[in-house]
């Protein structure tokens, strides 16, 4: 038979797809087809490649795997299927994505979040984080994986593992995720390429690029071959909406100001005739019935307003730097060594600009709503606030500035060797690190206090409401201005103004690092050539994370009011142009004036770390601590984890009554020994270390019966285990020896996630590439993590008694509140997966195709409400969407190709119960609808254009069930990339 000419070979995008999933990966891929016409007299050979080949190549690869596996590959530089490896893997079944600055950041694999999921590169497990918006869960201290640190360039295969087997490492209820980069020997000879494109976004309007090139080559008959790749991209986008942060219902931060004559709800902070101490209060309202019906409601326990309401945009500007090396020798046959170099360095900026009225969420002292009017206001029957306008709103326009960068390198050393026909090792030694730093995070604000006549009004829109400001935001010479402590030459230097908070200037940098080292063996012994065969092995990991904090001695000791000479416009600038395209209501502030980082830096020299003037902790302290600052103690702390681990699988293919059956089963032995460091408030920051070992044993087993050789049944189940999030196992927190005994603090004795998994499908291939699957899975989710309160003697609690009084014996018992092991419960779901060419259209439509899936999942938890109450809120487990479907329609001529996909997830919750006397939060549903056209001029050459996130779809985060108000609502906007691709 005549090779493949490789030329042609090299580019095409294969799918591989087994067990109960969809092909429906195979369909983001850059699809085309093409006819090799060999020389001379020999006969045509047919190579088909792009879609057409990916979808024929993942049904065999199907039918052949005892897994239930989904693949997305690519064969060749530039040619993965999306500008984001999060991206493509929402279009597998049962995957869904969360974003952050519009961009795949993490996944969902049936309805289990990002610290359920393990993700391995080139083999080993490794751990990529970084820092995003705050709306989107702040920098990574988790088990998550942030896929957004790689350039896809950089891959050549995604591998989701949904069903468990003994070889596969443990760490997962969701799934295991494995990112492949490419090696020389998966090519032929020489081979170079270079991609370049242009991505526009119609919101930022910046023109960015995406740049790529890959040279490989084989020597000595391949036995030797090199490979070096590299991708970069720029990524400017602005983020833009509206937010709160949360709601509160009336009586809390001590209730609204009460018209005159109106009893307030804390008499002592009110006099006759104002709001709050006269220092700082404003004029009372009378008395009418209007003024005191607005109070009322406003103070019902059962309505909600806004704590933050406010306009921002967040501007994010990356950089991408990815690189991968390869060195593959064959020094015999049967032998292949294998040295993988992967470095990846996200580098980033970010500024958040927003207008916003903060007296809402603040108490009297700080110029809260114990000073604040409620002058007209109504709410909905569920409680959320309709409208409402305010006298005494302190208004603020800040502006926070963050320098962020991610650097992950991994080197990769793998040995395949076969002893025999029948015996063959496999052995891989790697260390993978990655390295976030936040070096600069600084917030600086302007303000007006007490302003009247402020107005919020949601009757047109829920998302967008109408914010009515009585002065000209954007104005240097208008209330927005730097409130500072007036500095004095003689006498006392006051620390604040009183009964009210000054402008701010908060500085907090900070950072986490991840290192895992892992060494692993295994062998593999054909008893029965074909029929059956024995594979066992161990695993070594050693994981080391820490991270860590740094904030301002005292936050709220913020700045001196400018010296003399030094102009409010000389300290600040204008955000302008805010909106476009986005329908704001019809005088909603475009511009506004923000505070100028740069010059105020400079103007109070703010990096200095030292006290500028006045008193130790007050005006003018920027002196940084961690420790020993109770604002930032919490993140400074450190896990290491040993896990040594072995497994023993018997892989067998035989017939049952005639039915051909193949299948494995297995077991594996895992211990995991911990060591945990945290610091307590005790002596002003007090190093508390824990060591904790627990064992688990995890069976088992994948069978798949041909009942005809088209009709496939598939049982999978397994005993599976995920190590407690990383946060909740700090020792440290707070202890209360006065009055009544408490602890806050983490858990580092939390016993691991666990559950019992079991799957099934039928799989009926009824036409040629045409496919119809229906798959059901279950998780019963036996041990869980929540946060509740319990009656703890404190010699049980693990901490040493010399953080007691002298007179304590640590008999004593305390209420401790920390992460603890729950009850779990049962998740179940349902796949449903379609394929087919439309082959048996005229000739006009031969070269069309479809692909759909849709997953359901129901899981249901018991959520304790309060450290100090038995009620529960019942409700989905979370980041678990109930509802997710994928919708591609393609078309391949062979020389044109084209796609248009849409991946829909129904909303889910993120905290449960939710904060501020709120049910739930979470994340309403999201629809992305993307392009993608191909022309192929040669076999050398072709074009491309994409477009991404064609409905400009919005990150819409609520709060309560009921209510379902808004938190976050940004939009991103839409992209369109053109480029082309040369191959050498």
């Amino acid at each position: 038979m005549r090779r493949k000419n490789p030329t042609l070979a090299i580019g095409k995008l294969a799918v591989r797809f087994v067990g109960n999933t969809s092909v429906c990966a195979a369909a983001i891929s850059a699809a085309y087809a093409q006819t090799a016409a060999p020389p001379g007299d020999a006969p045509a050979t047919v190579v088909v490649t792009g879609m057409r080949a990916a979808l024929e190549s993942a049904l065999n690869k199907k039918r052949d795997d005892n897994g239930i596996v989904d693949v997305i590959k690519s064969e060749d530089m530039g040619k993965f299927p999306d500008t984001n490896l999060a991206e493509s893997l929402q279009r597998v079944p049962g995957v869904v994505i969360d974003r952050d600055a519009g961009e795949g950041r993490n996944i969902t694999v049936r309805g289990l979040g990002q610290d359920f999921t393990r993700v391995r590169i080139n083999g080993i497990e490794g751990l990529a984080t970084t820092g995003g918006t705050d709306s989107s869960g702040g920098a990574n201290r988790s088990r998550g994986f942030d896929f957004n640190v790689f350039p896809s360039e950089l891959f050549n295969s995604l591998i989701v593992r949904k069903s468990s087997s003994a070889d596969v490492d443990e760490g997962s209820l969701g799934a295991t995720v494995d990112l492949q980069t490419l090696r020389p020997f998966d090519l032929r000879g020489f081979n170079a390429t270079i991609m370049a494109k242009g991505r526009y976004n119609d919101l930022s309007e910046k023109t960015d690029p995406r740049l790529g090139f890959l040279i490989s080559n084989t020597f000595a008959d391949r036995t030797i071959g090199v490979l070096l790749s590299g991708a970069y991209s720029k990524r400017r986008v602005n983020e833009e909406g509206f937010s709160t942060v949360r709601w509160d219902n009336g009586p809390s931060s001590g209730g609204w100001c009460s018209p005159m004559g109106v009893t307030p709800v804390n008499p002592s902070t009110s006099t006759a005739t104002t709001c709050g101490p006269a220092a700082q209060g404003v004029a009372r309202l009378p008395g009418t019935a209007d003024n005191i019906a607005a109070y009322n409601a406003a103070s019902d326990a059962n309505n909600f307003t806004p704590r933050l309401p406010r306009y921002g945009r967040l501007t994010h500007d990356q950089d991408r730097l990815g690189l991968t090396g390869s060195l593959q020798f064959r020094p015999r046959r049967g032998t292949l060594l294998t040295l993988d170099m992967l470095y990846s360095k996200l580098k980033a900026t970010r500024q958040e600009d927003f207008l916003e009225a903060i007296s809402f969420s603040r108490t009297l002292s700080q110029g809260g709503k114990p000073q604040t009017s409620v002058v007209s206001t109504a709410y909905a029957p569920n409680g959320a606030l309709l409208y409402g306008v305010y006298n005494g709103v302190d208004i603020r326009a800040e502006s926070r500035f963050d320098e962020l960068s991610t650097t992950f390198t991994q080197p990769t050393l793998t040995l395949d060797h076969e002893f025999s026909d029948t015996l063959r090792m496999n052995a891989t030694l790697g260390r993978a690190t990655s390295k976030f730093s936040n070096p600069v995070q600084t917030t600086t604000t302007l303000d007006a206090i007490n302003v009247n006549g402020y107005g919020l009004d949601f009757r047109a829109s829920d998302r967008l409401p109408v914010i009515t400001y009585p002065f000209d935001v954007a104005s240097a010479n208008g209330p927005l201005t730097l409130v500072g402590v007036p500095r004095v030459t003689t006498g006392t230097q006051a620390a604040t103004v009183a009964n009210t908070t000054t402008s701010e200037i908060r500085i907090r940098p900070q950072g986490a690092n991840n290192r895992n080292d892992v060494a692993h063996v295994d062998l593999t012994w054909e008893a029965v050539p074909d029929k059956f065969s024995i594979k066992g092995g161990v695993d070594y990991k050693k994981f080391m994370f820490d991270s860590y904090e740094f904030r301002r001695v005292n936050q709220n000791d913020t700045i001196f009011a400018p010296d003399a000479g030094i102009s409010i416009a000389s300290l600040t600038t204008q955000i302008t142009g805010f909106g476009k395209g986005q329908n704001l209501p019809a005088g909603t502030p475009t511009t506004w004036l923000i505070p100028n980082l740069n010059a105020i830096a400079q103007a109070y020299d703010i990096y200095c770390n030292c006290i500028k003037s006045g008193p130790a902790g007050g005006p003018g302290d920027f002196t940084l601590s961690s420790i020993t600052n109770g604002n930032a103690r919490g993140n400074n702390r450190s896990v290491s984890e040993t896990d040594r681990g072995a497994f023993l699988m018997g892989d067998f293919k035989t017939d049952v009554a005639g039915f051909p059956l193949r299948g494995n089963i297995g077991a594996r032995y895992v211990e995991t020994q911990q060591v945990a460091t945290g610091y307590q408030a005790a002596g002003g920051g007090t190093e508390v270390t824990v060591t904790n070992t627990y064992r688990d044993f995890l069976p088992s087993f994948n069978l798949a019966l041909n009942v005809t050789p088209d009709f496939i049944v598939r049982l999978a189940g397994a005993k599976v285990m995920a190590r407690p999030q990383l946060g909740n196992l700090s020792p440290g927190g707070t202890i209360t020896t006065t009055g009544t005994l408490s602890i806050t603090s983490g858990n580092p004795y939390l016993e691991p996630f666990r559950a019992n998994t079991f799957d099934a499908s039928l799989e009926w291939y009824f036409a040629k590439n045409a496919f119809l699957g229906v798959g059901l899975f279950q998780k019963n989710i036996n041990t869980y993590i929540q946060s509740i309160r319990t009656n703890v003697p404190y010699k049980d609690t693990g901490l040493p008694l010399s953080f007691l009084p002298a007179n304590f014996t640590g008999e004593e018992v305390f209420q401790v509140t920390a992460p603890i092991n729950t009850n779990g419960g049962k998740l179940t779901g349902i796949e449903l997966n379609y394929q087919q060419p439309f082959t048996f259209l005229p000739a006009w439509g031969r070269n069309f195709g479809i692909l759909l899936n849709a997953t359901y999942v129901k899981s249901k938890i018991e959520y304790a409400i309060s450290p100090t109450s038995s009620a529960t809120i019942t409700d989905d487990l979370l980041n678990l969407s109930p509802k997710s479907w994928n919708a591609t329609l393609y078309y391949d001529d062979g020389k044109f190709s084209a796609r248009v996909s849409a991946s829909k997830r129904s909303g889910f919750v993120t905290r449960v119960p939710g904060q501020n006397n709120n049910d739930v939060e979470g994340k309403n549903g999201t629809l992305n609808v993307d392009l993608s056209m191909s022309f192929k001029v040669n076999d050398r050459l072709d074009f491309t254009l994409e477009g991404v996130n064609l409905t400009n779809q919005a990150n819409d985060q609520f709060i309560s069930r009921a209510r379902d108000s808004v938190v976050v609502n940004n939009v991103t906007g839409r992209e369109i990339l053109l480029g082309l691709r040369y191959k050498f």
